[in-house]
């Protein structure tokens, strides 16, 4: 049995007197690319925060595999992040976008720091770009970026919100062979939030789909699993929403 790198125990979230998710358990195996599904508005990206650490639980337990509860105050961080917009620092190169995690979190000297850089940068086909600035990159790009700063300290999880959001079909579709690559070839367990089908179906083993009304996790499974043999209406339309225009 595989076994998980995130587990997620009855979880409420939300703030106050509103609720987005009630008492939703799941596991993330280790090795999968998870994806959390879902209409907007039902608190997809917010869970993503819950699993990374950055809001505690109204009630339940996430624990990650080697580490117990996210936390982002304690120790080295044990799992790397890549926000939707990439939220690299403008005033910084994205060399240097790269090094702050290493400077900040390691003692290796500028030479290895440096030659980090570079080895993440070519592992997502940024090569030589180490002394430009975001502002100069292309959408994809700054996508692509975002994702080698996230994997500087060396991490076994990675957590992606939106990351083919914007972009235009061939750099989306490069991005899902990126995350493929860094999937099968690096063994990295994946969750991402996202709403494009392409994607969805180019790279995710397993997913669950969120859902606003009743607040809870409507479907789990495979997504072509989910497509063709549930019975939820909601879900299948969910995975079958483009097929008139040309999707998947």
């Amino acid at each position: 049995m595989t076994t998980p790198s995130i587990t997620v125990r009855n979880l409420t979230m939300g703030w106050d007197e509103l609720i987005l998710l009630e008492d939703a358990s799941f596991d993330v195996a280790e090795g999968e690319v998870f994806a959390i599904l879902g209409a907007s508005g039902c608190g997809k990206s917010t869970l993503l925060r819950y699993l990374t650490g950055l809001d505690e639980p109204m009630a339940g337990t996430v624990r990650l595999a080697g580490i117990g509860a996210p936390t982002l105050e304690v120790g080295r961080p044990a799992y790397g992040v890549m926000f939707q917009s990439g939220a690299l620092f403008g005033s910084m190169t994205v060399g240097e976008n790269l090094a702050l995690a290493l400077n900040e979190w390691t003692r290796l000297p500028r030479a290895a720091v440096s030659a980090i850089v570079r080895a993440k940068l070519r592992l997502v086909g940024l090569q030589g770009s180490e002394h430009q600035y975001p502002a100069e990159l292309s959408g994809g790009m700054t996508k692509r970026a975002a994702i080698a700063r996230a994997m500087v300290l060396e991490p076994r999880l990675l957590f992606l919100d939106e990351p083919s959001s914007g972009l235009d079909p061939v750099s989306a579709a490069e991005l899902d062979d990126l995350i493929l690559t860094l999937n099968r070839g690096l063994g990295l367990t994946v969750v991402l939030v996202t709403h494009e089908l392409p994607s969805i179906f180019a790279v995710v083993t397993q997913c669950i789909v969120l859902d606003r009304e009743s607040r809870s996790i409507l479907a789990q499974g495979a997504p072509r699993t989910l497509r063709d043999e549930s019975t939820s209406s909601a879900v299948r339309n969910f995975f079958t929403r483009n097929v008139a225009k040309g999707g998947v």
